[in-house]
């Protein structure tokens, strides 16, 4: 009975289903859902979207920021005296060099946990680059079953994800790399969902996960793999995106929360393929 009694506690403290929200929401969500795990989307470049993840480290107070941006060698760069001169964090960090956009419109998310420790989940190139042509349980380790890695994707999801992977790169990827592409995705996922429950255990308190929207997916990235490790944990999701997506799509969005902002102005990314 005590089991039940906390397995149902568990279940009602998550979202009911996909909600789209402001960026003033979060706190009182964050308060209400109490997540050992928040998965805060972003598109990368959206000054926007980064002010919306301070708002939600500043709520939750999160004992530990894991970065898809840091790998681990560069978190361990990250000293107080670094944290209180954001320009000299970001030189030290190789921000900018690594290719993320200017590290000012992510300062914001440092400063909202000043004392949270920072955690990098980046795996390094070649990693992902062998998960391109090796099996992702040969490249992930021990851990693969345990986060879903031994099993290849049904033949529909796999076609559907290629297609997705294809469209996302303008057109323009041979064919032959994208079930490598998918695969180096689906290790990064994994990679992180890693990260973010090794976290947790050490600080013993909430982790943030700072990352793309499209790691944020409940149905296939972070936080699905976080469930299919520790399904006790309280994880949640958040993705922000630029458009509002139709309205048959409105309720099955992928995030427990999601939040719709202005794009921010860009040069048209396909140039870079053509």
């Amino acid at each position: 009975m005590k089991k039940l009694a906390s397995l149902l506690t568990f279940l009602a403290a998550l979202p009911a289903a996909a909600e789209e929200i402001t960026p003033a929401d979060l706190p009182a969500k964050l308060a209400e859902a109490r997540p050992e795990i928040a998965v805060l989307g972003e598109i990368h470049d959206n000054p926007a979207h980064h002010l919306a993840q301070a708002a939600a480290v500043a709520a939750m107070r999160p004992r530990a920021l894991v970065f898809e941006m840091l790998t681990p060698d560069q978190a361990a760069k990250v000293t107080p005296e670094l944290r209180r001169d954001p320009a000299a964090l970001g030189k030290a960090l190789g921000w900018e060099e690594a290719g993320w956009p200017d590290f000012a419109i992510y300062a914001p998310i440092f400063a909202a946990a000043p004392e949270a420790l920072i955690v990098g989940a980046a795996l390094p190139r070649e990693e992902v680059r062998r998960a391109m042509a090796e099996p992702l349980e040969r490249v992930f380790g021990p851990d693969a079953a345990r986060y879903g890695l031994d099993q290849p994707y049904p033949a529909a999801e796999q076609a559907a994800l290629e297609a997705e992977t294809q469209a996302d790169h303008c057109g323009a990827l041979p064919e032959e790399i994208l079930p490598g592409m998918v695969a180096a995705q689906r290790l990064r996922d994994a990679a992180f969902a890693r990260t973010a429950v090794r976290t947790l255990k050490a600080v013993s308190g909430p982790v943030a996960v700072i990352t793309g929207s499209g790691h944020a997916r409940n149905d296939r990235a972070v936080p699905a793999m976080i469930a299919r490790a520790v399904p006790s944990l309280r994880v949640v999701s958040l993705g922000q995106l630029e458009a509002a997506p139709g309205e048959a799509v409105g309720p099955d969005l992928p995030y427990d929360w999601w939040i719709v902002t202005p794009p921010t102005p860009r040069e048209d990314p396909c140039k870079a393929f053509q």
